[in-house]
């Protein structure tokens, strides 16, 4: 007899395991979770300007009006991806887009990729000690953040924005939101 159980436990034990990877295999991997700071107030925070810039960024710019927060880097390939769509949204002064730009090797980097590209941005500031993205709660560039009124965030979409994100999901919620 104990030599049975002997033999059950592993098997017990192996098929527990299959029944985890079978649950696990029927979840998107593309999909993660975005909602961790959803309806959590953004925090304060003071950023330094970017080179020849006066300004910098703080949570007091945001506040006041519905907007988008934008985390990039020079070094981002995806972020020029949706470079594009973003200087088009300040072309037609659809939302305030704020940037926050991390992780630059060089900090005269930025300066020339703007210049490069264009510039979106109502206002930028440099995250010189990755203290903010850890705030934010950043996995990877570029991320943007819907942002309320009263600096409340909204919503965290993650890569880069395209024309079908923001017509099913980031439009939608931003007209919703200056209604309130």
């Amino acid at each position: 007899m104990k030599s049975r159980i002997f033999f059950l436990i592993p098997l017990a034990a192996f098929c527990v395991l299959v029944i985890y990877f079978a649950l696990g295999l029927t979840k998107d991997p593309s999909v993660l979770d975005t909602d961790v700071l959803d309806n959590h107030p953004m925090g304060e925070f003071k950023l330094v300007a970017v080179e020849g810039r006066s300004e910098g960024l703080s949570a007091a710019d945001i506040k006041g009006h519905v907007s988008l927060v934008n985390f990039f880097g020079s070094w981002c390939v995806a972020c020029l991806q949706e470079h594009p769509f973003l200087l088009n949204l300040k072309e037609k002064n659809v939302i305030p887009v704020y940037g926050v730009d991390w992780d630059e090797k060089d900090p005269k980097n930025i300066v020339r990729w703007l210049a490069r590209h264009g510039d979106p941005y109502t206002k930028i500031g440099v995250d010189a000690t990755g203290e903010t993205i850890i705030d934010w709660g950043i996995t990877g560039a570029p991320e943007t953040f819907v942002v309320d009124k009263k600096g409340i965030i909204r919503y965290k979409h993650i890569g880069p924005i395209t024309r079908r994100s923001w017509e099913k999901t980031l439009w939608p919620l931003i007209v919703e939101l200056r209604k309130q």
